[in-house]
């Protein structure tokens, strides 16, 4: 099942998604709200299994609920994530391609929920960096609480996962690194973590570990890889991360990136997409200033 936070005349609200259509859902204020209920989810993908094969329930009236795809505008699926988790070097020949060691420990950093953006809301070269770089990375929706999580029984805290762009100030995080700092604020100027377009639930992509993961610049791949070469498989990212601090509801974890990393300018169009879930398109502009 594919869950998105769209925007329809003015009003904002989560709906599933389906072929050419998405149902709004009355009630739901977000999407971890939703992942929160496994009892409600698994009711909804039957009904979803049952849509999708033409089956109707005789008693189901949809009517104003559904809407063509194309009235509706996509928005960020988790605008204000408690917070946002992200390995760095968890893929060997990306980890090379910075000069770095790649290891079974890798780095943690934070992105602030701040540098959020939706599908095809701009990303916006900050003034202070002459060297972005793209990222495409699959990212986990934690639905349930866990801390010190063993990785067999990692997977029953994931509600979904999405695609994220861990956009990154290159020149920054260099000059972080050979000065011994952390590197956050490479990574944290707004606009600079695109996510979306939707969620998929775990029926729905039941291996995390062997989808390929791409990107593109203006129609050119830049990057595509399967997250079967991660270093840290789902499970013992999640393990790993839980260790060092506690997983709440709505908490998204970027699993890192692949190799062919590279610039973003002005004008750029960047699709970053992970198979079964989606394609995330966003165009690249100069900041104002």
């Amino acid at each position: 099942m594919r869950l998105a936070r769209v925007r329809y005349k003015d009003q904002e609200a989560v709906a599933i998604v389906l072929a050419h259509h998405a149902v709004l859902l009355d009630g739901v204020r977000s999407i971890p709200q939703l992942l929160g209920r496994p009892d409600v989810v698994d009711r909804m993908e039957e009904l979803v299994e049952r849509l999708e094969a033409h089956q109707v329930p005789e008693d189901l009236d949809l009517g104003s609920q559904v809407r063509p795809l194309p009235e509706l505008t996509f928005l960020a699926p988790l605008p204000h994530p408690p917070k946002i988790v992200a390995l760095g070097r968890n893929y060997v020949e990306h980890a090379r391609e910075l000069g770095n060691e790649a290891t079974e420990d890798p780095p943690i950093f934070f992105k602030p929920s701040s540098s959020i953006v939706g599908p095809e809301e701009a990303i916006v070269i900050p003034p202070e960096s002459r060297e972005v770089h793209h990222e495409v990375e699959l990212a986990v929706v934690i639905a349930r609480r866990g801390v010190r999580v063993p990785a067999e029984h990692a997977l029953d805290l994931v509600g979904g996962y999405t695609v994220l762009n861990d956009v990154t100030a290159r020149d920054l995080q260099r000059e972080d690194i050979q000065r011994r700092r952390p590197f956050d604020r490479a990574k944290s100027f707004d606009t600079f973590c695109p996510m979306g377009p939707v969620v998929v639930t775990p029926r729905s992509l039941p291996d995390p570990d062997r989808v390929r993961v791409r990107l593109r610049v203006n129609g050119q791949v830049r990057q595509d890889a399967s997250t079967a070469d991660m270093i840290l498989s789902v499970p013992r990212i999640i393990e790993y991360v839980s260790r060092y601090m506690s997983l709440e509801p709505g908490d998204v974890i970027a699993t890192g990136t692949p190799a062919g990393v590279g610039p973003l300018v002005p004008g750029d169009v960047v699709e970053a997409e992970v198979e079964g879930v989606g394609v995330l398109r966003n165009p690249v502009v100069a900041h104002p200033g």
